[in-house]
């Protein structure tokens, strides 16, 4: 089976590793509690990225792998590890098919948290939640972690307008969700539990201020590479941007983080019996 090609290539790799929301630490808190995670454990993240949630959870365990089938967005990841300091993560070429062969490196029952951050609408959900699960030692488990509902989908003005201007731009329908809404949420949810989890959840607020720069820069991140616009036409865009949210250079977007855990289930402790 191929890896499919997203785009998320060249130049998308840098505006995602500038304009992507990193993950809080109230994010990190929750999925540390959920697992019981220490620094005896190891992690996978898988669906990495340039490292948004990688690295942050390198600091709770003892040593990450992070997962993506992009070159470009896990050399950008490399060279923010190497930025931050961060040392216990190493990055793997692959994609969710690929969790068989981690499996077979790392041994079974060997990890205490697989993460998937803002990249399970782009997996096969039920066999990655199956492939997981061996890889598991009691009481770790799956983090699915959502990272804001995308901007054009919004209850607001501007984001409705955006949308509007969206549409008119690729002259298609933008209204995929990426796994953030309550359908997508709640089809995990079934999933997870049909798999033999046991489910958790939890979520964190927040809101945050753009200015023009960050919202255009965070629309072309999740454009892919070969719809990016050309750099001569990049101005005409931002002016249009720019006239969606005057008078004010700045827009509040709400971010809700939601994280669905499904956490292995601990065996009881073996009976002694006396002879």
């Amino acid at each position: 089976m191929a890896i499919a090609d997203l785009g998320f290539r060249g130049e998308i790799a840098d505006l995602y590793h500038r304009y992507r929301h990193g993950y809080r630490p109230a994010v990190l808190d929750a999925i540390t509690g959920i697992f019981g995670l220490t620094n005896d454990d190891l992690a996978v993240d898988v669906g990495c990225g340039t490292g948004q949630l990688t690295l942050p959870i390198a600091a709770r365990v003892r040593a990450v792998i992070g997962v993506d089938p992009e070159r470009d967005m896990l050399q950008r990841a490399r060279d923010a590890a190497r930025d931050a300091g961060v040392a216990n993560v190493t990055w793997m070429l692959g994609a969710d098919i690929d969790l068989p062969a981690i499996r077979a490196l790392l041994g079974d029952g060997s990890v205490g948290v697989v993460t998937v951050g803002q990249a399970l609408h782009w997996m096969d959900h039920r066999t990655l939640f199956a492939n997981v699960a061996p890889l598991l030692r009691p009481g770790g488990g799956i983090a699915v972690v959502t990272n804001g509902t995308p901007l054009w989908l919004h209850d607001t003005d501007w984001s409705r307008a955006l949308r509007q201007f969206l549409e008119q731009w690729l002259n298609t329908e933008v209204k995929s969700g990426c796994g953030t809404d309550d359908q997508s949420q709640r089809r995990y949810r079934e999933a997870l539990a049909a798999a033999g989890y046991e489910v958790h959840s939890a979520a964190v607020d927040y809101d945050v201020e753009l200015t023009l720069d960050e919202l255009v820069g965070g629309l072309y991140s999740a454009l892919g590479v070969d719809r990016l616009p050309p750099p001569s036409e990049r101005p005409a865009v931002a002016e249009q941007v720019r006239r969606i949210i005057a008078p004010r250079n700045l827009v509040s977007e709400h971010v809700h983080v939601a994280i669905l855990a499904g956490r292995m289930r601990r065996q009881p402790p073996a009976l002694c019996l006396r002879d």
